[in-house]
């Protein structure tokens, strides 16, 4: 059996399963009746397929496949600077990031971290010798002049200043020169006016007002004040590194899951087996043979060929249960093998590999920008310059107005003003929760796109579900056999089952399925035809033998009888009811359906608890489609519709106000997938469906949808958490720096305690962001 491409959609079909027409003694393959037929309607329009290779029934293609070595860095407030080397961002300042999660980058943390402690150990002494000249001076010897201990300050906190600050200045300068003002203009402007201003002090007193004198004939310096707001401000950026490299914890744990070798089986020219052989994961190709023993991970994506295991599939998809495996299976890669030893064939490598798919998905939707970054960054644009200004409204005001010594006052308190405003902390309030909530979200089974989709799903009151492979299995079962008097269940489902194979219905394969699970036996069918829109004839066994509905029993002019009543009941129990004839006679009625998963109903619950209207669209008929829809408590359902008419069902609830998510699986999805505010794809479903859609649920499970919901909730909770401390914070501590408590309470801000305060106010946004890492489900 081969796999060929559908002439008119461009999906891949088994051939042994496919339906075909002969056109110029050639054969052609199609998925669907409506791809033959338009096919047949205007089949010069189309070329002899191509035989491809058979494809992994995963499909996450439609997820970027980018190779593992990519390099590069940008800005993780910034994502759209991307850099050849590290270094730090234009715009704002802050150190980029390399774009390879498999990469760990730390040159950057480890030369903040020297150049923080170096810092310390010189600041400590010059704050030291500061508080002891300013609050007990008696205690310093006679011979000590204040002069040298001036010096000694100065000779502690310049290598402070300029080598410690020097990537501060560096980023401050930068900002200058690109006119994008922010936290490093800051902290260069305040450092180098409290460093600038005691060395003029010192060197030049004498040109200071003498109300600016001390009893030593010195003017105050501030040499400790510009060594500790530099050491505290390298303290924050060692902080914020460590911070920030763990929000890619969720990247690196899936990273880690991949095991380093593969065991190849290798085989003689008679076939048989002959050794085994560790490789590296980097050698395996496509179509290797490979062994799994217990308690290994599986290596890549592939089939089982023989043995049987559980596999624990919690660290891709999210769910704890283990999943059986036979010959024939999938396996997906990184996944964790229980007792059983099984054979596989290797289909998919490298970047290919599902694991390989989602880091890459993740790792791109977490440099995405959520759309209530915008705020944050119009209120940041305007942030530096009005600082500025403050600090030097401040320095004037103080100045003028302020006790004496008011020079000194007035440049304390501008640099306190300039030192404690920090937009960087209202900059990450947004990215930082975004990265980390996509990381959690890939850890349980629920892939995002970008971070537009999981602000949007916060808003979700209406989920649009398509019925088939969402809220049920996807693959219908033969459930019920009724036989009328004189007839045998076991003669009538040989007689359908035989019928049914020589038919191209989707719903034939589980009449035979069944059949065989039974033990019937098959037989030949001659004189077969399918009529269209009512069912199949044909002989079997000599008998005449009609399956279909009552619009065929009519055709025939065979009295349905009592069958009616009974399909009737069926149907509104969700049963898809097709009625039998032998003979011209009818002779009973053969009932599938399509299981519900078993996840559905308490899904469906929870997204009512939390106010989501459910309304489940479908092509089925709608006396089944209602059945399922009050087995479920679904809101509301709309039944026997084309895929055009799902999106206008989505447009119109759009139209009444109402934020709407749809979830689906197939390619007629695709358009309500894209016309929904979110669309959501079962990881189970097809490349066009996840093309579209902005959240993919690698279980294909409607919990799923629940994760979904109740991450984004919290990720957004999370942001406007942020952003109302960044902003609460700098409303508050700008004008305490400027000096208002000082009228009232005597009161001010040291640049010091500013530091500290500044420092605290990014690595505390940070910290909140990651308690999402730990969010339970």
């Amino acid at each position: 059996m081969s796999t060929v491409i559908d002439p008119v959609c461009g999906m891949n079909v088994d051939t042994g399963q496919a339906r075909n027409v002969v056109h110029d003694s050639k054969h052609y393959y199609f998925c669907s009746r409506h791809c033959m037929d338009k096919f047949v309607a205007d089949a010069g329009k189309y070329l002899q397929p191509k035989l491809i290779q058979p494809v992994a029934p995963i499909p996450l293609s439609a997820i970027p496949s980018t190779p593992s070595s990519s390099s590069g860095y940008t800005c993780p407030m910034h994502p759209e600077i991307i850099r050849n080397e590290p270094g730090a961002c234009p715009i704002c300042g802050m150190s980029l990031e390399t774009l390879n999660a498999m990469i760990e980058d730390n040159a950057e943390l480890h030369d903040m971290t020297r150049r923080f402690w170096v810092s310390s150990a010189l600041a400590l002494p010059v704050f030291v010798l500061a508080m002891v000249m300013d609050l007990v001076p008696q205690i310093i010897p006679d011979d000590v002049s204040m002069t040298l201990l001036i010096w000694i300050e100065f000779a502690l906190a310049t290598p402070v200043v300029l080598w410690g600050g020097w990537p501060i200045f560096q980023r401050g300068w930068t900002s200058l020169v690109n006119r994008n003002l922010n936290m490093f203009t800051l902290i260069t402007l305040g450092v180098s006016v409290a460093w600038i201003y005691s060395m003029v002090a010192m060197l030049l007193p004498e040109i200071f007002p003498p109300t600016m004198h001390t009893m030593g004939g010195m003017v105050p310096v501030y040499f400790e004040a510009a060594a500790v707001i530099m050491a505290l401000v390298l303290l924050g950026q060692v902080m914020e590194l460590r911070a920030r490299s763990q929000t890619s914890t969720a990247i690196k744990l899936l990273l880690g899951l991949a095991p380093k070798t593969a065991r190849i089986v290798h085989a003689n020219t008679k076939g048989e087996l002959i050794v085994e052989t560790d490789i590296p994961l980097e050698q395996v190709q496509p179509g290797d043979v490979l062994r799994v023993h217990p308690g290994e991970r599986v290596p890549v994506d592939g089939v089982v060929l023989e043995g049987s295991s559980a596999l624990d599939e919690s660290m891709v998809t999210g769910e704890s249960i283990p999943v059986a495996k036979i010959a024939g299976a999938r396996l997906i890669g990184a996944t964790l093998n229980g007792t059983g030893s099984l054979l596989m064939r290797a289909e998919r490598v490298g970047a290919k590999t599902l694991l390989a798919q989602i880091v890459h998905m993740v790792s791109v939707a977490q440099r995405s920008r959520a759309p209530i970054q915008r705020l944050a960054d119009v209120v940041a644009s305007y942030f530096v310059p009005a600082v500025v200004l403050a600090a030097f409204a401040t320095l004037a005001a103080w100045g003028i107005w302020g006790p004496e010594p008011r020079l000194a006052h007035a440049i304390v308190n501008a640099v306190a003003v300039l030192i404690i405003a920090c937009p960087c902390a209202l900059g990450l309030a947004t990215p930082m929760s975004i990265m980390v909530g996509i990381g959690r979200g890939a850890q349980l089974g629920v892939l995002i796109k970008n971070a537009e989709a999981l602000e949007t799903m916060e808003k979700v009151n209406t989920l649009v579900i398509d019925k088939t492979g969402t809220l049920t299995e996807g693959k219908p079962k033969l459930v019920s056999i009724i036989a009328l008097h004189g007839f045998s269940e076991q003669l009538l489902l040989q007689l359908a089952a035989s019928l049914e194979r020589a038919s191209e219905h989707p719903l034939a394969a589980a009449i035979i399925n069944g059949a065989q699970d039974k033990g019937c036996m098959l037989t030949a069918v001659t004189e077969f035809r399918s009529i269209t829109g009512m069912g199949v004839i044909g002989t079997v066994e000599g008998y005449a033998v009609a399956l279909g509905n009552l619009k065929l029993f009519e055709t025939l002019k065979i009295n349905a009888g009592e069958l009616s009543t009974r399909a009737e009941v069926l149907r509104n129990d969700g049963q898809t009811v097709m009625l039998l004839a032998v003979n011209n006679t009818a002779a009973g009625l053969i009932a599938v359906t399509d299981p519900i998963k078993e996840s559905t109903q308490s899904a469906i619950r929870t997204l009512h608890e939390q106010g989501v209207q459910v309304i489940m669209l479908t092509g089925d008929n709608r006396v089944t489609a209602e059945a399922v829809a009050r087995k479920l408590g679904i809101d509301r359902v709309e039944a026997e519709i084309l895929p055009e008419q799902k999106v206008s069902v989505i447009k119109q609830l759009q139209a009444q106000g109402r934020i709407v998510a749809m979830a689906g699986d197939g390619i007629n999805d695709a358009p309500a997938l894209a016309q929904a505010q979110v669309g959501i794809a079962m990881g189970t479903g097809t490349d066009v469906a996840m093309e579209s859609a902005g959240i993919t649920l690698v279980k294909g499970d409607l919990r799923g949808i629940v994760h979904a919901l109740h991450l984004s909730r919290a990720t957004v909770r999370n942001i406007r958490q942020n952003l109302i401390f960044a902003f609460v914070y700098n409303v508050l501590g700008i004008p305490v720096a400027a000096g208002v408590l000082y009228p009232m309470f005597g009161l001010l801000l040291s640049p010091i305690i500013a530091a500290a305060a500044m420092s605290f106010s990014s690595v505390s946004v940070i910290a909140n962001a990651l308690r999402l890492r730990k969010l339970q489900l």
